[in-house]
């Protein structure tokens, strides 16, 4: 998974199957070792007095010019100018200190401690991952907020500051109440999710895309077994409630539509692509439903299908096949 602009995230706690609630507690990881250090190249980065230092420490990491810094200049002598123009500027200096009051560093930080736990999980199920080198940035924007690859996780930090920061990023409001750092971790399990998830590329089916982005979200639940389930799926309090209550309308909207075998990419990304609403099918059904109707089929799936493990879940290609063994029918969870 290279460069992404992730928006799936939000944090409220509640949960599809049990509203309100927590995940189940999942495996006992405490005898697991593994070690993450978040590197905060941010204060190498501040810490240049000219701009032949900056160009130094991006000769230091190229990665950053190759992977993070991709919407700006592709000249590091231009990349370095600019960024040492923002790193001496006095409204920057001050909103990255805001952005260390919101993420702390060292060992004790919560970020480094949820993905330790988060990593722990990965490696029980997959005992050959191997850590990933985290490091963080704050450029004022100048970076991507996030990339993940299996080797290396940069994040950039100024995204997440949330509500207690004087700055955020320019995007859709309803995209901005996203940018929090209780999004962090399950949107970097997401897309780690795509190394384990396999697909069949000859399906280009809204069905086939809707349970391969359910999969994803359920390694997450897997690998962060305490984390609400509106932190993976990414929808508000009212509106996960009232999705969970209406889904056997949306299921039927999608059935008596013949939306599950449409193979058109412009009609596929109405159900699955990046929206404030659906309203297709009505003005309250959030964006991006189709996946949310994915996880609930995989849901249903893993729970109907007990003997199947999440590493056997994820290496099943047919989507249809998952469809059919899970029986959903756009019904409610029974208590």
């Amino acid at each position: 998974m290279h460069l992404i602009r992730f928006l799936f995230f939000i944090t409220l706690l509640f949960g599809i199957a049990a509203c309100g609630q927590l995940t189940e507690q999942g495996p006992d990881v405490s005898q697991i070792r593994v070690d993450v250090q978040i590197q905060p190249l941010q204060d190498e980065l501040f810490a240049s007095q000219s701009v032949q230092e900056v160009k130094n420490f991006l000769a230091k990491y190229p990665y950053l010019s190759q992977v993070y810094f991709t919407d700006a200049p592709a000249n590091d002598s231009l990349l370095a100018a600019h960024l040492y123009e923002n790193i001496r500027n006095n409204a920057l200096r001050g909103f990255r200190q805001q952005i260390d009051s919101v993420f702390t560093t060292g060992k004790s930080s919560e970020l480094e401690e949820s993905l330790e736990n988060a990593f722990k999980h990965i490696k029980y199920y997959y005992p050959d991952f191997m850590v990933p080198q985290v490091v963080s940035m704050v450029t004022g924007f100048m970076g991507n907020d996030l990339y993940v690859s299996d080797s290396l996780i940069v994040i950039g930090l100024d995204y997440f500051g949330g509500d207690q920061v004087q700055y955020r990023p320019n995007v859709y409001t309803y995209q901005l109440r996203r940018y929090q750092k209780d999004y962090l971790v399950p949107s970097i399990l997401f897309f780690m999710a795509d190394k384990y998830n396999r697909t069949d590329p000859g399906d280009q089916t809204l069905l086939a895309d809707m349970v391969g982005y359910g999969k994803s979200f359920e390694f997450v639940k897997h690998m962060a077994p305490q984390t609400p389930d509106s932190l993976i799926i990414g929808y508000s309090e009212q509106d996960l409630s009232r999705t969970y209550n209406s889904q056997t309308r949306l299921w039927a909207f999608m059935i008596d539509n013949k939306l599950l075998y449409e193979a058109s990419e412009l009609k596929k990304q109405k159900y699955i692509g990046e929206r404030p609403l659906t309203p297709e099918i009505g003005p309250e059904v959030p964006g991006g439903i189709g996946r949310w109707i994915g996880w609930r089929i995989v849901s249903q799936y893993m729970a109907n299908n007990q003997e199947v493990t999440l590493p056997e879940l994820m290496k099943t290609a047919n989507a249809q096949k998952i469809l059919q063994e899970s029986g959903y029918k756009g019904q409610v969870d029974e208590d």
